[in-house]
Parts: structure tokens; sequence; C-alpha cells
């Protein structure tokens, strides 16, 4: 079997630049297959974002290619491709009357084709999605009436519930405290692990992402400068010039991978903060 096809989603050469700007990502080139979770992670503004809406074909790009289960996923009918892909946004939307329960079930529009009202499955499949991100007890609470950390869950569940080959999301733990960022990250590598899904999630949580993940992609001004297994991507003198903050690494008492710490360094203190102290 080809590596094209054993891969869910797969970029070859991939560039991209906004029109008018000049090209400012790539070239990237992914292998990201089943079972494998993927932790994308670099500085504010090194292309996260971007390069996961490229992944699930809401921006195209430049140059290269990306293939979605051995397909360019730009090509593919929107429905498929909904089947295929779920993304989770930093910032998504809902309507603030609607309950986390009907927010869900949305994550199974792909599926209802003609039919205006859900089915038995598409509720048991919402249940699901409710239970394994913790949120069965506010399941009828409307969306504005919840913590942002809660909805933010909630539009996990509404990705899950779209039972997807690759699950791309945007920094889900962001608003979440320790526990649900554990438990978040659990969840993923469960899922890739378990059913097989191809997940990739852009973070700042260095740690998180080393803990859980099982490879790494580090960006740097739209540039690839570390892929592999965390033990590679994430020691100091790989991170040190993207960052541009000295790290420490720590070891996991427990026995998992070390934990990577920014260090405090004079030399990032301006003028300004150092006199007011």
């Amino acid at each position: 079997m080809s590596a094209e096809l054993e891969a869910i989603l797969r970029t070859d050469g991939l560039r991209f630049g906004y029109p008018g700007q000049a090209e400012f990502l790539g070239p990237i080139d992914l292998h990201v297959a089943a079972g494998q979770l993927w932790g994308v992670i670099g500085p504010n503004g090194s292309g996260k974002s971007t390069l996961l809406r490229l992944c699930v074909g809401l921006l195209n790009p430049n140059e290269g290619r990306v293939l979605l289960e051995g397909q360019e996923v730009g090509r593919l009918p929107g429905l498929d491709r909904a089947r295929r892909s779920a993304f989770l946004p930093q910032r998504p939307g809902a309507p603030a009357w609607a309950t986390a329960r009907e927010i869900v079930l949305l994550g199974r529009f792909p599926y209802r084709r003609y039919r205006l009202f859900e089915s038995a499955r598409d509720f048991r499949i919402a249940e699901e999605a409710l239970r394994l991100t913790e949120l069965l007890e506010l399941a009828d609470r409307r969306v504005e009436t919840l913590s942002g950390g809660e909805a933010q869950r909630v539009h996990l569940a509404a990705a899950l519930a779209q039972q997807p080959r690759l699950l791309v999301l945007d920094e889900p733990t962001s608003a979440l405290d320790p526990y649900h960022q554990l438990h978040i990250f659990s969840i993923l590598a469960s899922l890739a692990a378990t059913r097989e899904l191809a997940i990739m999630v852009a973070t700042h949580d260095l740690n998180l992402a080393g803990q859980f993940c099982d490879r790494l992609l580090l960006l740097a001004e739209g540039a690839a400068v570390g892929c592999g297994g965390p033990e590679e991507v994430l020691k100091p003198g790989v991170l040190e010039g993207v960052y541009r903050v000295r790290f420490r690494t720590v070891e996991n008492l427990d026995g998992g991978r070390r934990w990577v710490l920014p260090v405090s360094d004079d030399k990032l203190v301006t003028p300004e903060v150092r006199s007011e102290k």
C-alpha cells in the first residue's frame, strides 16, 4: 500500500500567502496517519491557524496540495468533506439561545441529507459526545448561560459527534482549567488510539503537547523548524531560537516524558518594566 493511501491527511510542498501579501507559510510536508495525535506548536503569528484551515479545505494553497484520504481536499464536495473532517476554530460561533444538546446535534448535519429532523442514531451519537466531554448535566442549558470553558467543550462535543476521520482543533483547551485541559487531551489521545482518528491540535501548552501527542510540528514565521516525536522537538536548543526565551528540561517524577519550562531572562525585560520595580 502506498504512503499516500496510508495517510488520512497528507500535505506536499504546501505554501500559502494571502492575496496581495507575501507568501509566509511553507513549504510544509505532513503525513498524518490514522491513530496519530499531532500537536502544532509555535509562537503567535507563526502560521498554526492558517495551516489548520488549509488542512480542512477552508483555504486553498498557493502551491502544493492537501490530500484527505488520498483526495484533494479542495475538490471534495462540501458534505463529503464534512463527513471526513471536522474543524474546531478558536472562536466558534453559535446562537446564544441554543442548548448544548442542540449545538452538539449540529455535528450530525452532514449525515441528515433530506431529513428535517435528527434520527434516533443522531441523538445516541450526540449523547455519547456529551458524555465524553462531561457535559450531560449541562445538555439542556442554553449556551449563553455557560462559562467560556463549558461552551468550548460543547463545540468540541459537536466536532466529535461529526464522527470525522480527521479532527482538527485550534487551541481547544485555551479557556479550560487544568482538570479539563488534561481531560480533553486524554480524550483526544484515546480517540486517536481506539477509533483510529487522525487528530491535529494547535496549542501553546508545550507540556500538554509533549505528554499526549505522538508527533509535533514546530512552526516559526511560517516555516517548519521541527517535526518529529516530542523528545526530538521539545529541546531547549530547538525551542529557544523560536520562542526567544531560555528553556530548562525537568524530569517527570511519574516516569513520563520530560517537561520543558521557560526560564526568566533579564535580557527580555524592557527598560520601562525594570524601572517600575
